[in-house]
């Protein structure tokens, strides 16, 4: 049975963790979905095609995207201690992990929006549309729901990383997985940390898919 202060303690990391996996899915957003976009818009079959920009951009989010997780946070190390001030707990976290999903959900973006029917932005671009009005309007509108799709696989991920994390310092409950129920060989932490994980996705997945249903035009 857990103790009062294991209860606490459990408690405590599942609110590091929902605070650790929702800064970086916003923050990895905001790199991210300009990314995506950018790539999309710049490939050789884009609205606005540019091959040095493409290459570039793929380049550096090929590069990004090939490191492990668990390198990169051993990497980033000076980074999170000059923008957070040290390397341990919940917001040392968040650092590695907007670098690790910005790329990773600029692919999902690029690839969503490369879906979108290209007789609707033909369409478009007969009526007079700008650049602008094309992603905003258009592109973005058309893929909301594979978009919303992919933001549900990026939560996913990123809450994944984060119990990583918890190997090197990091905060939420992969930390408390990691140094109570591995390390001290305490079960009746790890279970319950490890279950609590599984439930945050699935929750997150049945609301997301949900959600993406209703947006659907389709249906």
């Amino acid at each position: 049975m857990l103790t009062s202060q294991e209860i606490i303690m459990l408690l405590e990391g599942l609110r590091d963790t929902c605070i650790i996996v929702l800064a970086s899915t916003f923050f990895g957003y905001l790199l991210g979905l300009p990314l995506g976009i950018i790539l999309a818009v710049t490939d050789k079959e884009g609205i606005k095609p540019n091959a040095v920009v493409y290459k570039i951009l793929d380049f550096i989010t090929n590069i990004l995207r090939s490191f492990p997780f668990i390198i990169l946070l051993v990497v980033l190390i000076p980074l999170t201690r000059l923008i957070v001030g040290k390397s341990y707990g919940t917001a040392a976290t968040i650092v590695p992990l907007v670098v690790a999903a910005a790329p990773f959900i600029g692919r999902m973006v690029e690839s969503s929006l490369k879906e979108v029917d290209k007789g609707v932005i033909e369409a478009a671009q007969s009526l007079g549309a700008g650049t602008f009005t094309i992603i905003w309007k258009v592109l973005l509108a058309e893929a909301r729901t594979s978009l919303l799709v992919g933001a549900t696989i990026a939560f996913g991920t990123i809450l994944g990383y984060s119990a990583m994390a918890g190997a090197v310092g990091g905060g939420g409950l992969g930390s408390i997985a990691i140094r109570y129920g591995y390390n001290r060989f305490q079960p009746q932490i790890l279970w319950p940390s490890v279950i609590i994980l599984i439930l945050l996705v699935q929750v997150f997945q049945i609301l997301g898919m949900k959600i993406s249903k209703n947006l659907d035009r389709r249906r």
